[in-house]
């Protein structure tokens, strides 16, 4: 094992050890091609690509997991808690810009407050447009697999 695992850069002092996924050409791609991290990318789209999928992935619990569940209401109650804590997320997000994006001369435009702004009204848009396509396609269920689209077996 001690072959596979060697300090970073054969550097002892740094506080990172080169393994053989840390260091490998696919993990490398795969985190550069995240939208946080993919360049050429304005701030506004970085959040809206990356809420979107945050969105889309909230309503599911709060539907099948909430405490209305079992009841006629429990879909659009999912949806109203994911815009509840969507919106108490994109407050935090705000709050963290806020305290730690001071100045505007940085070479990266989300690390910015204007681009932290950005980034978080992004957020904030797609977090809710992410959320509102997955009630869409829930409360659609029965047509899409009639139509022939069997997503659910």
């Amino acid at each position: 094992m001690a072959q596979f695992v060697k300090p970073y850069n054969d550097d002892p002092f740094v506080g990172n050890l080169a393994t053989p996924v840390s260091t490998s050409s696919f993990t490398r791609s795969f985190l550069s091609n995240l939208p946080a991290y993919r360049s050429g990318l304005s701030p506004l789209l970085r959040g809206l690509e990356i809420g979107m999928t945050h969105g889309y992935f909230l309503v599911g619990p709060f539907y099948k997991l909430g405490p209305l569940r079992n009841s006629d209401v429990a879909l659009i109650s999912g949806l109203f808690s994911s815009i509840g804590l969507i919106i108490i997320l994109a407050a935090c997000l705000a709050i963290y810009g806020v305290v730690s994006f001071n100045e505007d001369d940085n070479t990266d435009s989300l690390q910015t407050s204007r681009g932290w702004k950005q980034f978080t009204s992004g957020w904030l848009v797609g977090s809710i447009g992410g959320a509102s396509f997955a009630y869409i396609l829930i409360s659609n269920i029965v047509f899409l697999q009639t139509s022939g689209l069997n997503l659910i077996k």
